[in-house]
């Protein structure tokens, strides 16, 4: 079968292919962070539709139709994780943006049970000679999504990288083809503070040679990466894969030998980081692209022995709540893997779930240990489900203990300025 023939007849341009089924009430899902097609959301503002509802997470490209009043009443991107563009363009009340609800590893599927999208767009590397595209940097819903709407659209890029896994999709399978050539996303490492470098001190203390990691995204993983060079044979079962995974390979600290699943294999379900990265990552049978429902399903992660998950949040309150997403109904981020992960390394044989965070806010003026979380902030990890949690000031483990202890224990890692006022508090409330 001649598949350079079948890839040739599905090509078609942007502007044609949207005037052609966009017409009527539609639904687009795309490609999530740096697989987000920028064709189509460049096409956007020039295009004539009725009412068209778009799915993203992570989105890295500006969205022009976001923040334009005039599209207010035909377009809604309903987003599973806010990022820069995404939360401006909700700050703006114009109604263009909302917030879905949702543990990354359910995600597609939840989605799928209540609301099946018409088409998927998304970015793709080049075809093989055995007709096969990889859906390159993402795959937490793409596939599942794929299985199920009608249309499959996918710009061809060349400078996506060919990645293995469960990211192949053969031509045969794809509805139309536009073919792109445009730089994919970056992000350069967050050079850590001080504080971050105390706080990746702490965890650092925390991991055992030969654990198995997942490292979230700023300044604090990234300290926490530089931190561990002095480790053996760590592995990785992340949710995203970061540029400091990839520089402690190079260095010799991840071998993935000693992973409980998937043993000499790094595991992901998509990966964002610098230009090198994606040439590493390109067509390396030792980094697998796996289904977000299997990899961050916290059954899946807890087999992985000295499990240890380590993200980020903006505030815990005095009985372990942790808010990682918005501050009162304010939002800033979502859930996305953060509960998948801390549920699944803290269930796991001497596994760790880490939440860290600075201790305080706007220059030292406000604690991030606080007595209450303000009213409509959402609980990311709830207080039943919390491990450890750690600041500049220290590490402690709340699992199992009382609110009695709980209150003790964060207090001792809060800013020493807050001390004082945290204790009043948990002593007025008969939690000290």
């Amino acid at each position: 079968m001649d598949y350079k023939e079948i890839y040739k007849s599905k090509i078609i341009d942007t502007e044609t292919l949207m005037k052609k089924i966009l017409k009527g009430n539609k639904t687009v899902v795309l490609g999530m962070a740096a697989m987000e097609p920028q064709s189509f959301l460049n096409n956007l503002k020039d295009c004539d539709f009725d009412n068209l509802r778009i799915f993203s997470c992570l989105d890295v490209v500006d969205f022009p139709v976001q923040k334009d009043p005039k599209f207010s009443s035909k377009f809604l991107n309903e987003s599973w994780f806010y990022s820069n563009p995404t939360r401006e363009a909700a700050n703006m009340g114009i109604g263009t943006v909302t917030y879905i609800p949702n543990n990354l590893h359910l995600a597609g599927t939840d989605k799928l049970q209540n609301d099946k999208p018409d088409i998927y767009w998304g970015i793709a590397s080049p075809m093989d000679k055995h007709g096969y595209l990889t859906l390159s940097l993402s795959v937490v819903y793409e596939k599942d999504m794929i299985e199920n709407v009608d249309k499959i659209v996918l710009e061809v890029n060349p400078n996506a990288p060919r990645t293995h896994g469960d990211t192949q999709i053969h031509i045969s399978e794809v509805d139309h083809v536009i073919e792109v050539d445009y730089p994919i996303p970056t992000i350069v490492n967050a050079t850590p503070t001080k504080e971050d470098e105390l706080i990746a001190g702490y965890i650092a203390d925390l991991i055992e040679d030969s654990a198995t990691l997942q490292l979230g995204i700023g300044g604090i993983p990234n300290a926490v990466a530089s931190f561990l060079e002095h480790k053996r044979d760590l592995g990785i079962h992340t949710e995203m894969l970061t540029q400091g995974m990839i520089e402690l390979l190079n260095k010799g600290v991840i071998t993935n030998k000693k992973k409980t699943l998937w043993p000499g294999k790094m595991v992901c379900t998509f990966g964002l980081g610098e230009e090198s990265m994606y040439d590493f990552v390109d067509d390396n049978p030792g980094i697998l692209f796996l289904r977000g429902k299997y990899v961050n399903d916290p059954y899946v992660i807890a087999q992985n022995d000295k499990m240890v998950s380590i993200n980020t949040a903006l505030m815990v309150d005095l009985t372990g709540q942790v808010a990682s997403e918005s501050i009162g109904f304010k939002h800033y981020s979502g859930t996305g893997g953060q509960l998948d992960t801390h549920r699944g390394a803290s269930m796991a044989k001497n596994g760790k779930g880490i939440i860290a965070l600075h201790s305080t806010a706007k220059d030292g003026k406000i604690s991030k240990i606080v007595p209450f979380l303000p009213e409509g902030t959402g609980v990311t990890v709830p207080r039943q489900d919390v491990d450890w949690v750690v600041t500049e000031h220290g590490a402690v483990h709340l699992k199992g203990k009382s609110l009695r202890e709980r209150a003790r224990l964060l207090i001792s890692i809060a800013d020493p300025v807050f001390r004082e006022e945290l204790k009043r508090i948990a002593i007025s409330n008969h939690i000290y």
